[in-house]
């Protein structure tokens, strides 16, 4: 032992007491030994100055040693105190062990008794040591553990995860005292632990970037095992990320499926079984918390979902009122225009959306048809902008998607800066775009306009799109009976300069007009057209022949009739994708006339068609395609029934021997062409040609003189 040990010596006889403080020290050199006469005198030193020791005679004038012990022992009961007297009798001996001695011995002349006195000494003051720095241990720890479940009420009331595991690190570093400390969450979308909190001083030894990968480091092995590990030198360990980190001792305790808690130390082994305790108590209260925080945010998250699904519900419950009224006023509409003011008419006389218009996709860029809810300054401002309108892109993707399109925040969408102003002015922020479809095209988009950031919810959408589906069927229901009332139809006047059209090359190839006077569909994905060359001179007219051979689109190909202002030629061509789209929407060619590399191409459509999706699939093989004109036209009852039925009472032969002899000038005077002309076209004989053409024309005579007689 090399600490000091301080021993009061007392005895009545001030000679003996310095004799044997001096033989003490002499004896033992860590031992201080200080003498006083009387036991007041003791009582007076010792709440002076701290001792180790008292050694005592028994047999004192006023105090005796065992009235003095009873004293001593008030104050501190396990203080070594030792009975040196010259009675050594059983009965004080009894006495004094009774009254609760350390050790007893008699006065007796010889080095040899002080050596034997400062033995016991020695030995009295380590026990009494090691059992009070025990005490003071177990004393210590169960004052950290008690402030230790006190901080547990911190780490309860703490609002977010970032604050638990903070409040963990702190308790570790302030109450705890460990050196360095710092928490790290596991994070499900990376798949890693990453920093979440620290101390101080742990900052300044730790990259808060440094992340750990799965089977990386120490770290994630304890976290994977969820098994706690003391590492008493982390240098020295294989799987250390850092062997060169200034935390050599570290004790890593996992925090479930949450994380892990570092408790780090610069020294080697400095984690007692006390303390590594206490970090595990410390673990488990930041689990709790940290599970507590979760339940209640899965809580919040779900009280927040039920709270936004019953306003969805009313919402919702208040759309389908709103869609109720919008079918009633619907069926009732006999025009596509009123369908479409009845729409918007009936979205707007609510609370739920601020205004609504119908953009007709006939249009192209499309512009606002039908309108409510807002003043015509808005629609002139969409109309003006054309393709640049936000409108038009948003009406594009709808009809691309064919379903329904938001814009959520028009304020944090650039492309709908140009609306900004509107967008406060008129009270929106969200945009819906709706589109008009039946089950064989779409008739439009309606856009509707909302207060609030992304107002339209999953179900609402959803109740809208089935709307506009029902939108889409009524419009071509009326435009249905429309048709077969008025039997109304659409003229398109297309612009083709695209260079893969035949008639293009054809035009610059002769450098005069040409036109295409009709075209006979073989059904077996060949066609016969028949072109008329204005103009030609000989030049012209000796060059055809030799397309045939120079070009492969024309398989055969044969001079007609030749004329000083005209020649007709018969062309055998492989079907073009131009004849594959209007046949896929039963569209008519009423012209086609080629003159300087532009073909100006005239369709006859059914009002059934949409055009803009027509238009954009000739465009898809011809780019160079424009829409010039667009008409409607109507024909009478009679003429449509008229058609129909001829084309019902001929055969596909019939049929195709009328077509070639009326597009070649057959029935011209003089004719163009000759019956065996067109049987080599139609690659058939001359009699069986004949024989179509003639059981032909009399059907068709005797429909018409039927029809006219009824």
């Amino acid at each position: 032992m090399t600490a000091t040990i301080t021993v009061l010596v007392v005895d009545n006889e001030p000679e003996f007491a310095d004799l044997a403080s001096t033989l003490l020290e002499r004896e033992h050199e860590s031992i201080a030994a200080t003498p006083v006469t009387t036991g007041a005198d003791a009582l007076e030193a010792l709440e002076e100055r701290d001792v180790d020791c008292i050694v005592c005679d028994y047999e004192m004038p006023e105090m005796t040693g065992l009235e003095l012990l009873e004293r001593v022992r008030e104050d501190d009961p396990d203080l070594p105190f030792i009975l040196f007297t010259g009675r050594g009798s059983e009965e004080i001996a009894s006495e004094a062990i009774a009254a609760g001695v350390t050790q007893y011995l008699q006065k007796r002349p010889g080095r040899e008794r002080y050596a034997m006195l400062a033995n016991q000494i020695t030995n009295a003051v380590s026990q009494y040591r090691t059992e009070t720095e025990l005490r003071e241990n177990e004393r210590r720890y169960e004052r950290t553990l008690t402030t230790l479940h006190e901080t547990t009420r911190d780490l309860m009331r703490a609002g977010t995860k970032r604050e638990i595991y903070q409040a963990a690190v702190d308790t570790a570093g302030e109450i705890l005292d460990v050196p360095i400390a710092a928490a790290y969450a596991f994070e499900p979308t990376s798949g890693a632990l990453e920093h979440a909190a620290s101390t101080s001083e742990t900052r300044e030894l730790l990259d808060p970037e440094r992340t750990f990968e799965p089977g990386e480091g120490l770290f994630w092995e304890v976290f994977s095992e969820g098994e706690s590990s003391y590492y008493p030198d982390v240098r020295e360990e294989e799987a250390a990320v850092n062997p060169e980190s200034l935390s050599r001792s570290e004790l890593i305790v996992p925090l479930g499926t949450h994380g892990i808690l570092v408790a780090g130390s610069e020294g080697v082994d400095d984690f007692d079984e006390p303390m590594a305790e206490l970090m595990h108590i410390l673990a488990a209260n930041t689990e709790a918390a940290l599970d507590r925080a979760e339940r209640e945010r899965l809580l919040r998250e779900h009280d927040r979902e039920l709270t936004h699904k019953n306003e969805e519900l009313t919402r919702l419950n208040h759309t389908n009122e709103i869609v109720r009224g919008i079918n009633r006023g619907v069926a009732q509409a006999s025009t596509r225009s009123e369908i479409e003011t009845t729409v918007c008419d009936r979205l707007v006389d609510t609370d739920r959306y601020r205004f609504a218009w119908v953009a007709s996709t006939d249009d192209s860029p499309p512009s606002p048809a039908a309108w409510a809810g807002v003043d015509a300054a808005y629609i002139d401002s969409v109309r003006e902008d054309g393709q640049d309108a936000p409108e038009v892109d948003l009406i594009r993707e709808t009809l691309e998607s064919n379903d329904v399109s938001v814009v959520r925040n028009v304020l944090d969408d650039d492309r709908w800066d140009v609306r900004r102003k509107a967008a406060l002015t008129y009270g929106f922020q969200t945009v819906l775009a709706v589109p008009l479809t039946d089950d064989e095209r779409a008739h439009g988009v309606l856009l509707v306009y909302v207060a609030g950031v992304d107002s339209i919810g999953e179900s609402e959408r959803a109740v809208l799109g089935e709307l506009g589906e029902t939108i889409g069927r009524a419009i071509r229901s009326v435009e249905r009976t429309r048709a077969l009332l008025t039997d109304s139809r659409i003229e398109l006047e297309l612009e083709c300069a695209d260079s893969r059209l035949l008639l293009n090359r054809l035009a610059d190839r002769v450098g005069r007009p040409i036109s295409l006077e009709g075209v006979v569909d073989r059904g077996d994905d060949h066609l016969v057209q028949f072109v008329r060359i204005s103009d030609p001179d000989e030049a012209i007219i000796d060059s055809i022949p030799s397309l045939e051979e120079r070009w492969a689109s024309i398989e055969a190909l044969s001079v007609l009739s030749e004329g000083d202002e005209t020649v007709l030629l018969e062309l055998t061509v492989a079907e073009t994708p131009l004849f594959e789209v209007l046949s896929s929407y039963e569209v008519g060619l009423t012209s086609a006339t080629a003159r300087d590399g532009v073909t100006t191409i005239v369709l006859d459509v059914p009002q059934r068609v949409e055009t803009r999706a027509l238009i954009e699939a000739i465009s898809d093989d011809y780019p160079e395609t424009a829409l010039h004109a667009r008409r409607e036209t109507t024909q009478t009852r009679t003429d449509g029934r008229f058609d129909a039925e001829l084309e019902r009472h001929l055969t596909d032969r019939q049929f195709e021997a009328l077509q070639a002899a009326h597009y070649s000038g057959f029935f011209q005077w003089p004719r163009e062409s000759t019956g065996e002309n067109l049987a080599d076209a139609l690659d058939v004989s001359p009699p069986t040609y004949h024989y179509h053409l003639r059981a032909a024309q009399r059907k068709l005579v005797s429909l018409a003189f039927d029809d006219h007689s009824r």
